[in-house]
């Protein structure tokens, strides 16, 4: 399930604007997130704003996580927002995590919430990459084919990869980031830490900025898009 309102199939957009409805009368609030997520996608941070009657924050957390039931989507915090203030695009940074389970045994109870890879990875080689990446680019290599930005140019602050025990951590984190340039980015790092490509071949990809010329995406279920940066602080409880 989604971020985004879809025409077939629910979001979570949907579910929590009909909550809202439910405090409002039956009208309709609008809820804008920090960042979209695709299907498959795992959302531990994301903000939404919504517009909603003056309650507790403690009574209005617990009155959308009421009416958001049985879907698998909850409140965890609310506060009220300061004046003038986006979720979108107040936003200072955003940051993900990537998940590879790289192991030979299938990670059965963790079906669709990691990238399954047995083949051993070079984790090193592919942080020794991931650094190639940094800073302000034009990333087009690692941008959907249906991406709507308008530009391709984003500045990544940082791409880290490292090993625990049988799992990667990709953690990523920048102001936005293009549709699917994460995944992609996991996409090409993997090539690396098999050994199919050098290190180099990564600032090269970035350098063609031509999508054909990078690895494959990477499943969402491995995806989590884990925090947002404000430079107010929110007072959420």
């Amino acid at each position: 399930m989604g971020w985004q309102r879809q025409k077939h199939g629910l979001a979570v957009q949907q579910v929590m604007e009909e909550a809202g409805a439910k405090l409002c009368g039956g009208v309709m609030p609008a809820a804008v997130a920090c960042g979209r997520t695709d299907a498959g996608v795992h959302a531990l941070g994301q903000v939404v704003q919504m517009e909603l009657p003056d309650f507790t924050p403690h009574r209005l957390r617990e009155a959308l996580n009421y009416h958001m039931k049985p879907h698998p989507v909850a409140v965890l915090r609310a506060a009220p927002a300061p004046a003038d203030w986006s979720a979108r695009f107040s936003a200072i940074w955003r940051s993900y995590r990537y998940v590879i389970s790289n192991r030979p045994a299938l990670p059965a109870l963790e079906i669709n919430r990691v990238w399954h890879v047995r083949q051993r990875l070079d984790e090193a080689a592919m942080h020794r990459a991931a650094q190639l990446l940094l800073g302000h680019h034009d990333f087009s290599s690692f941008r959907a084919a249906a991406c709507q930005a308008k530009s391709p140019l984003r500045t990544l602050d940082e791409l880290s990869v490292t090993r625990e025990g049988e799992r990667l951590i990709v953690h990523a984190r920048a102001r936005s980031f293009l549709h699917h340039q994460v995944r992609n980015m996991v996409g090409s790092l993997k090539m690396v830490g098999e050994g199919a490509w050098p290190e180099a071949r990564v600032a090269e990809i970035l350098a063609a900025r031509r999508r054909a010329e990078a690895g494959p995406t990477a499943p969402a279920g491995g995806l989590y898009f884990v925090g947002v940066g404000y430079e107010a602080e929110l007072g959420l409880t």
